[in-house]
């Protein structure tokens, strides 16, 4: 098929994702000469991957390539991001593809997903499908997804951004703010950009309002007084509903005034891709450009992420991975005698499945040094992947999903005794975000609203000596 000819087949087409979907991928493969899903290709290509073992009529994804690809398609003028969210959603049990592609036969949309890689979003618009460029990426798909590996890390970004609020904090500091009125204040400009990105806030408010606000300061200041004190109890801000942010952390609003350049810095890190953030990673640098002691610190060697959970999977991911796996048999046994539909077998199996739900929300982890909480947060990260791989393979085996026990922030706890890394943006903001992220993958709203979280409050003297061997001695 040549692209004259697809363009023309497929130009204007209003049938619908299940009229449409076969055909449409069938032409695409006619069109760069790969080959289409056959029953002997089942197990690494095929159309509806997942349907067998969820029991509806639609599986995880319209298209699956093992290591290459899943795709989803939609009607056409349907929301693709909606595709994307379903893509998401099962990643895990799809053997996390690199390439996720939603498709409505009038755009393609190919979403890197690729380990410590910063997601690129590629679109090929049907009129510009038989531009050479947009010719190769279709190729790439089923010959060489690596080509679609975007040249930056998520390490490299993560560094860059963190370089931005170094250097805000140590201009802030030296023009006389108190340091700890600099890292509260830092703390709320670094969770609106990580709103930003998890959709708690209105799509690139603040960056907006970095840019509107460039050449007056002043009238910066104001609007980040107007901004901070919606987000502390809900509200209007200009023409944009705010959601209630508890925590503490809007609790007090000090808003630093900030300097020409200052605005243009923190505008430059608003423009990053807040996707490609390691929080992991973030935290550490962050606490590091706060506070003078550590300055010296800045291009020292971090703990990454692979060391850590050097501690995290045989401490906790391997040994609840063990129970599941003994749950799993229970659960399958159980299946295997009931007859009908919520009978006593089946309602055993559920609550087996339940046990284990409960298992992970009461499980605590105590990072008794805690720093700016990287292994804190890799480890509620890791607690909310096995979480969401129980819902996942649970719905395999025939059960309802579970959206009301759930993993949360209250399942970490840490103690440190330096100002800057307790009250660097981990403790409000990662959390936070992963709560929310992992959250996002079911396809049920979340019991409570995501914006939301328990109350943090400062740890004092008595927390570490009621922890201490010695009591308060």
């Amino acid at each position: 098929m040549t692209p004259r000819e697809f363009i023309a087949k497929w130009q204007g087409s209003t049938l619908n994702e299940r009229q449409s979907y076969q055909a449409h991928f069938a032409d695409l493969c006619a069109l760069v000469g790969a080959e289409i899903p056959s029953p002997a290709s089942v197990d690494t290509y095929c159309y509806e991957r997942g349907v067998s073992k969820t029991g509806s009529k639609h599986g995880w994804a319209d298209v699956w390539k093992r290591g290459f690809f899943a795709i989803e398609y939609k009607a056409p003028d349907r929301n693709l991001d909606a595709a994307l969210k379903q893509l998401m959603t099962y990643a895990l049990a799809l053997d996390n593809p690199p390439l996720l592609v939603v498709c409505d036969t009038q755009i393609i949309q190919i979403h890197t997903h690729f380990t410590n890689a910063p997601s690129e979003v590629h679109t090929i618009a049907l009129q510009d499908i038989s531009e050479p460029a947009n010719l190769d990426k279709l190729r790439w798909l089923f010959t060489d997804p690596d080509k679609f590996h975007p040249k930056r890390t998520i390490s490299q970004i993560t560094e860059e951004a963190a370089g931005k609020f170094s250097d805000l904090a140590q201009s802030l500091n030296a023009r006389g703010h108190a340091p700890q009125a600099v890292a509260h204040f830092l703390n709320q400009c670094l969770f609106c950009l990580f709103a930003e990105d998890a959709g708690l806030l209105p799509g690139k408010l603040f960056e907006r309002l970095l840019d509107k606000s460039q050449t007056d300061p002043a009238k910066l200041s104001s609007r980040f007084e107007e901004l901070f004190r919606a987000m502390r109890k809900g509200g209007d801000f200009a023409l944009e509903d705010i959601a209630y942010f508890n925590g503490g952390l809007f609790e007090k609003t000090e808003v630093l005034p900030l300097e020409a350049q200052e605005i243009q810095t923190l505008l430059e890190a608003s423009r990053l891709d807040w996707s490609g953030i390691e929080p992991s990673i973030f935290g550490t640098l962050f606490e590091r450009g706060l506070d003078p002691k550590k300055r010296s610190q800045l291009g020292a060697h971090y703990t990454d992420q692979l060391s850590i959970m050097r501690i995290i999977d045989p401490v906790i991911v391997e040994p609840l991975t063990a129970e599941w796996q003994a749950a799993k048999v229970q659960i399958e046994k159980n299946l295997a005698k009931s007859k009908k539909h919520n009978d006593k077998a089946e309602r055993e199996a559920q609550a087996v499945f339940y046990t284990y739900l409960e298992r992970l929300k009461n499980f605590k982890v105590l990072d008794p040094a805690c720093g700016s909480g990287n292994f804190l947060y890799l480890a509620l990260r890791a607690l909310k992947d096995l979480e969401h791989k129980a819902n996942l393979e649970a719905e395999q085996l025939g059960l309802h999903r579970q959206v009301s026990i759930e993993v949360s922030p209250a399942n970490i706890y840490g103690i440190e005794l330096n100002v800057y890394a307790s009250r660097t943006g981990a403790r409000h903001r990662v959390d936070r975000r992963d709560t929310v992220d992992a959250q996002e993958r079911l396809p049920h709203p979340p019991r409570s609203h995501p914006a939301t979280a328990q109350p943090y409050r400062e740890p004092r003297c008595a927390d570490v000596a009621s922890l201490s061997p010695r009591g308060r001695d």
